[in-house]
């Protein structure tokens, strides 16, 4: 290969990189107390809305945050930064953290992964289908 090619091939696979984050790791969950305060994305906090707090991920991202003891996923919408850490990688909302079972634990084993915009998308789609048969 030449040098043109070389560079080719890597101009076009950091254009096309079409991976998604993944990374394992601790979660925890946002206290009470927090309910109401801003987030660094300028959102409120509520601890009924399935958010969460990660120390790199662009806010907006949706991360499907699945706890390894028991199974149980979720999905939640990143909207405010937290201090990184080489123990805990994700924050979650109580209601969140409800959905997978972390409340009694309070800390648990996580794997995260990045839910592509496309994906969610096509989850919508049905959603409008199915409510518009119902208003027939």
């Amino acid at each position: 290969m030449n040098i043109c090619s070389i560079i080719l091939v890597l101009l076009l696979s950091f254009f096309n990189n079409t991976t998604s984050y993944f990374a394992e790791g601790k979660a925890t969950y946002y206290a009470d107390r927090m309910h109401g305060q801003r987030t660094a994305s300028g959102d409120r906090y509520d601890k009924k809305q399935l958010t969460a707090a990660h120390a790199t991920l662009p806010f907006n991202t949706l991360v499907q945050v699945t706890n390894l003891k028991n199974g149980k996923s979720v999905i939640v919408k990143i909207n405010d930064r937290k201090a990184k850490s080489r123990h805990i990688i994700i924050d979650l909302s109580r209601a969140a953290a409800e959905e997978i079972g972390l409340i009694r634990d309070g800390i648990t084993t996580v794997k995260l992964t990045e839910v592509e915009k496309e994906e969610e998308k096509q989850q919508d789609i049905p959603l409008a289908v199915s409510e518009a048969g119902k208003r027939s």
